[in-house]
C-alpha cells in the first residue's frame, strides 16, 4: 500500500512540478512583455507624429500650415516593392478615427484596408493626425482641411477613372459623411466602416452604450473633463469607455491570452498595444460638438446640424455611392446604429432613388468593432472585394443593396471573371430589411429626446454656476498631473523601465528563454488553469450583463416617466422626433428631372438601346454580380480611346435605369427608333448581351421571355442570338461593341 501511494505521489508530482516551472517561466515572460509594452508606450509618446502604419509614407500636405490650422496631415503611401500601381485607377483615401487612439489602424499590417487597395492597383493616401490639436481648431475646421486634402489628391491624378474612394473608419465615418454632404463633388464611393450615424438606435438588452449619456446627466461631464484639461479633452477617457464595455476582456482575457500563450502571442499583443495605448487629445470644443450634436442630440441624420455659414448638413446631398460595413458582433456600433439613419432620411427605396443615391450595406455575423478595421480575415474578404469592385459599386443604379459574398471554387460558374477567393453580389433590398434589424421604436425615441433636453439644461447650469470655479482652480501643472495620472496611462508607465522595480525583469526573462521548459498539453494542471479562466470570464460576463440590465432599466425608468417627458416638452404620442424634413425644392427638381428623362427616352443609338435592354432583362434579379460587370469591363477595355469614360458609362447606365422606372413601356417602345440608323448584324449584338447576362447563371424563364421581347424590338430572331464565350466578345468589331463603348 505504501509503495502504491509513493508511486501515485510521484505520478502526481511530476505533472505538478512541470506545470509549476512552466507557470513561473510564463509569469516572468509575461512581466517582460508588460515591460516592453510600457517602454513602447513611452517611445511612442515621445514622437512628434506617432503612428502605426506598416507602410512607408511621404507627406503631401500639413494641415498646420493652413489658414485655419488643424493637426491633420495628408500622406501618400509608398507602394511596397513588387506592387504595381495603375495611375488610371481611382485613388483610395483612408481616414483614421480620432477617437482616443493614434493614427494608422487602417494600414498597420499588409492585410489591411490600405494593403488590399494597393494590391488592387489603386494609389493610396492616408489622412492622419498629431497627438495634440491646434489651438482653437473645430470639427468644421477639420472638415475644411480634409476638403483641401481631397482636392490635392484629385489634382495629383488627372487621368484617374473616377474621384477618390474615401474610407472612413469609426469616428472618421460620420466626419467624411458630413463633408461629403457639403462638398459632394470631391468624392467617389464612400466606405463607412463601423461608424455610428444613428445614435439613439439600438435593441433592448443588446446595446447598453447608448444609455451612457442619459445616465450621466448629459454632456456636462464632457465640459467638466475639458475644463480639467485646460481646454483639452484627454482621449484616454474615450478609450476607457470602450474598455468598460467588456470587463472580462479588459480585466482578464486580454492578459490571460498573452500569459497562456506567451511564446507566440507577445509580438501580436505588442503590435496591437502600440496603437491601443497611443492616446491623443481633442480640443474641448471638438468633443463638446461630438457629444452634443451627435451622441446625445442625434442631429446628423435629422438634418439639424448647422454650419458656421448657416447651411444645413443633409446627408441626402451626397451624390456618391455609400458603402456601410457593420457587424452583429460590434458592441460599439451595432448594425442598427450604422443603418437606421436610412429610416430617418427616406420613406422608401423610391425616395432613395429620387435623390439619385446608391447605398450598399453588408453585415458581418460576428467580428467585433476593432476587427472591422484590423482583422486580416476581414481585410482579405470584405475590404479586398470592395477595393477590387469599387467601379461596380460606382456604377450601381440608385437604390438600396446588400453586398453578400460567395466563396469562389473550381465549380463556380463564371469564376474566371472574378478575382480573389470571393465573389461579391449586390442584391436589392428595401427599408423593411433595415426595419427588421430593430431599434426604431417611437417610445424609445421619446426617452432619448427627453435625455437630450435634460442634457441641455444640465450643461447650461454647469456653464453658468460651476464652470467659472473649475477654470479658476485648474492651472497647467494641475491639468498635466490629471492627464499623467489617468489609470490607462499609469498602467503603461508603471511597468516600464521608468519604474526601478522592473529593472531585474529583463535579465530574468533572458535567463528563462535560455532554459524554457513548456508543459505538455495533457497536463492536468494546465486543464485546471483553463477551467479557472473560463470561470473568471463567466463571472465577469455575468457582472457585465447585470450592470447593463440595471443601466437599461434605470434609463427607461427615468426618461420614460411621463412627468420627466412632460417637463422636457415631449408630448405623449409624439413621433418622428428624428425624421429629416422634406424639401419643396427637391420635389420641384425631381419633377424637372423626370421631365428631362422622359424627353430623352427616344434619344440615342445602339449604345443606349443595349444598356436599356441589359437593365430590362436583368431587372428581376434585383442586383448586380461582379462577374457580369467584369464581362462588360473587358468589352470596354477593347475600345481604346473610343470607349466611354467610367463617369460617362455610369451616367448612361443610371439614365437608362431611371427611364425604365419612370415609364417602362415607353422606354421599350422607343428601342426600334434608337436602332433606326444601325445597319450591322444585330444578332451578334444580342449574343454579347445574352452572354453577359448568363455569366452568373442561365436565364430564368421570366428572363428568357424578356429577352425574346428585346430580340423582337431589335428585329432579330432570338434563336440567332446564340451563346458565345464572353472572353472573345471584345475581339468582335462592328456595332456589337457599342455595349462596351
Amino acid at each position: 500500500m505504501a509503495s502504491e501511494n509513493a508511486t501515485l505521489a510521484t505520478a502526481f508530482a511530476n505533472p505538478a512540478s512541470e506545470y509549476l516551472i512552466d507557470a513561473v517561466q510564463r509569469g516572468v515572460l509575461f512581466m517582460d512583455t508588460m515591460r516592453q509594452r510600457g517602454n513602447q508606450y513611452l517611445e511612442q509618446s515621445a514622437k512628434l507624429a506617432p503612428h502605426v502604419l506598416e507602410f512607408k509614407l511621404e507627406v503631401v500636405l500639413d494641415g498646420r500650415t493652413f489658414e485655419r490650422p488643424v493637426n491633420y496631415i495628408l500622406v501618400r503611401i509608398v507602394p511596397p516593392a513588387g506592387t504595381a500601381i495603375d495611375e488610371t485607377r481611382r485613388p483610395f483615401v483612408v481616414v483614421d478615427p480620432r477617437a482616443g487612439h493614434g493614427p494608422g489602424i487602417g494600414g498597420f499590417k499588409a492585410d489591411s484596408e490600405i494593403g488590399v487597395a494597393m494590391k488592387a492597383g489603386h494609389p493610396c493616401y492616408f489622412i492622419g493626425f498629431l497627438p495634440d490639436p491646434m489651438p482653437g481648431q473645430t470639427i468644421e475646421d477639420i472638415g475644411r482641411a480634409e476638403a483641401i486634402f481631397l482636392e490635392k489628391v484629385i489634382s495629383l491624378h488627372p487621368n484617374a477613372d473616377g474621384k477618390p474612394c474615401v474610407i472612413g473608419n469609426c469616428q472618421a465615418g460620420w466626419a467624411v459623411m458630413m463633408l461629403a454632404a457639403c462638398r459632394p463633388e470631391l468624392f467617389g464611393p464612400l466606405i463607412i466602416a463601423g461608424s455610428p450615424l444613428s445614435y439613439w438606435a439600438g435593441v433592448r438588452g443588446e446595446n447598453p452604450m447608448r444609455y451612457t449619456g442619459g445616465l450621466l446627466g448629459g454632456s456636462w461631464m464632457t465640459a467638466f473633463a475639458g475644463d480639467l484639461g485646460l481646454g483639452k479633452f484627454d482621449g484616454a477617457w474615450l478609450v476607457q469607455n470602450f474598455e468598460n464595455l467588456n470587463p472580462s476582456n479588459t480585466l482578464w482575457s486580454k492578459q490571460y491570452n498573452l500569459y497562456s500563450d506567451i511564446d507566440k502571442e507577445a509580438p501580436r499583443y505588442l503590435g496591437f498595444e502600440r496603437w491601443w495605448g497611443g492616446h491623443v487629445n481633442l480640443n474641448a470644443e471638438e468633443i463638446q460638438f461630438i457629444v452634443d450634436e451627435l451622441f446625445v442630440g442625434n442631429k446628423l441624420a435629422a438634418g439639424m446640424i448647422k454650419t458656421s455659414d448657416g447651411g444645413t448638413i443633409d446627408l441626402r446631398n451626397i451624390h456618391s455611392p455609400i458603402v456601410v460595413f457593420c457587424s452583429k458582433g460590434d458592441n460599439i456600433t451595432p448594425p442598427v446604429q450604422a443603418l437606421d439613419w436610412l429610416l430617418d432620411l427616406y420613406d422608401d427605396v423610391r425616395d432613395i432613388r429620387s435623390h439619385g443615391q446608391t447605398i450598399v450595406y453588408t453585415i458581418h455575423e460576428s467580428v467585433g468593432h476593432l476587427g472591422i478595421f484590423v482583422s486580416g480575415g476581414v481585410a482579405k474578404k470584405q475590404h479586398d472585394e470592395f477595393a477590387s469592385n469599387i467601379d461596380l459599386i460606382d456604377l450601381l443604379p440608385p437604390g438600396l443593396y446588400e453586398a453578400v459574398f460567395e466563396k469562389r471554387t473550381e465549380d463556380t460558374r463564371g469564376g474566371e471573371f472574378a478575382g480573389g477567393n470571393w465573389i461579391m453580389h449586390c442584391e436589392a433590398r428595401t427599408l423593411n430589411d433595415i426595419r427588421a434589424l430593430g431599434g426604431h421604436d417611437p417610445a424609445e425615441e421619446r426617452c432619448f429626446a427627453a435625455a437630450a433636453r435634460v442634457s441641455e439644461t444640465n450643461l447650461a447650469f454647469y456653464r453658468a454656476w460651476v464652470q467659472p470655479w473649475v477654470r479658476a482652480m485648474v492651472s497647467n501643472p494641475v491639468a498635466e498631473a490629471i492627464r499623467r495620472l489617468h489609470p490607462l496611462r499609469t498602467q503603461y508607465e508603471g511597468f516600464s523601465d521608468a519604474n526601478p522595480l522592473m529593472g531585474p525583469v529583463k535579465q530574468m526573462a533572458e535567463t528563462v528563454r535560455e532554459q524554457r521548459a513548456e508543459v505538455g498539453e495533457g497536463n492536468p494542471f494546465l486543464a485546471m488553469q483553463v477551467a479557472v479562466s473560463k470561470q473568471i470570464i463567466q463571472g465577469l460576463d455575468s457582472f457585465r450583463d447585470m450592470r447593463d440590465k440595471f443601466a437599461e432599466q434605470m434609463f427607461f425608468a427615468v426618461y420614460g416617466s411621463p412627468v420627466v417627458q412632460a417637463a422636457c416638452g415631449i408630448e405623449p404620442d409624439q413621433t418622428n422626433l428624428r425624421k429629416a424634413g422634406k424639401s419643396r425644392l427637391h420635389h420641384e427638381l425631381l419633377e424637372r428631372r423626370i421631365a428631362e428623362l422622359r424627353a430623352k427616352i427616344a434619344v440615342g443609338g445602339l449604345r443606349e438601346a443595349l444598356a436599356r435592354a441589359l437593365i430590362y432583362v436583368g431587372k428581376e434579379r434585383g442586383g448586380l454580380d461582379e462577374r457580369g460587370f467584369e464581362a462588360v469591363r473587358r468589352l470596354r477595355a477593347e475600345q481604346g480611346h473610343a470607349r466611354l469614360s467610367l463617369a460617362e458609362f455610369k451616367t448612361l447606365i443610371r439614365e437608362q435605369f431611371l427611364m425604365l422606372l419612370i415609364d417602362e413601356e415607353a422606354a421599350l417602345s422607343a428601342i426600334p427608333s434608337l436602332l433606326r440608323e444601325e445597319s450591322g448584324d444585330r444578332s451578334k449584338v444580342l449574343a454579347q448581351l445574352k452572354d453577359v447576362l448568363s455569366v452568373r447563371q442561365e436565364l430564368t424563364p421570366s428572363e428568357q421571355q424578356r429577352f425574346r421581347r428585346i430580340a423582337q424590338l431589335f428585329n432579330t430572331d432570338p434563336d440567332a442570338a446564340s451563346a458565345s464565350k464572353v472572353v472573345a466578345l471584345g475581339n468582335q468589331k462592328g456595332p456589337g461593341t457599342a455595349l462596351a463603348s
